[in-house]
C-alpha cells in the first residue's frame, strides 16, 4: 500500500532561483521513505545497528514536471516494489497541492541490502521485506 506524506517546502530547500535545487527532491523524498519505515515499526535509530545490514541507495532517476517553490504545500506518495531477494524499488509521486492538486516530480530509487561488514549482498530483513511486499 502507497505511503503518503505530507511537507511544506522551505526556503532551505531552494536555491538561488527560488525554486527547489534539485538533489532535494531526493532528500524530499527520503525524507517519506524514512516516515514509511517508522510508520511500518522500523526503529530507525536501532535497526541498523542491531541489523548489521545497510540499504543504500543503488540507482535513482528523476522526472521534474514544474517547480515547487517556498510555501508549496506538497504530498508524496511512496510506492515500494520488490525487485530480487536482496533489492528494492521505491517509486515517488510528488504533488503540489491545490487547488488544483498537480503532479510535480516523479522519482524512482532502487535499493540494494548488503552486510555492513563485508559489503556483500544480503537478503532484506524480515521486516524490511514486509513492507516492501505490503507497498
Amino acid at each position: 500500500m502507497p505511503f503518503v506524506y505530507h511537507r511544506t517546502v522551505r526556503f532551505a530547500d531552494t536555491d538561488a532561483a527560488g525554486v527547489v535545487f534539485f538533489a532535494n527532491y531526493l532528500a524530499l523524498c527520503h525524507e517519506a521513505y524514512e516516515e514509511a519505515l517508522s510508520q511500518a515499526g522500523v526503529e530507525l535509530g536501532s535497526f541498523f545497528k542491531a541489523s548489521g545490514l545497510v540499504i543504500p541507495i543503488a540507482k535513482s532517476e528523476a522526472s521534474y514536471l514544474r517547480p515547487l517553490l517556498p510555501g508549496d504545500k506538497l504530498k508524496i506518495v511512496c510506492t515500494p516494489a520488490l525487485l530480487t531477494a536482496d533489492s528494492f524499488e521505491l517509486k515517488f509521486d510528488l504533488y503540489k497541492l491545490g487547488p488544483p492538486e498537480k503532479i510535480a516530480a516523479k522519482l524512482r530509487t532502487e535499493h540494494v541490502c548488503i552486510s555492513s561488514d563485508t559489503r556483500g549482498r544480503m537478503p532484506l530483513d524480515p521486516l524490511i521485506a514486509s513492507w516492501v511486499k505490503a507497498g
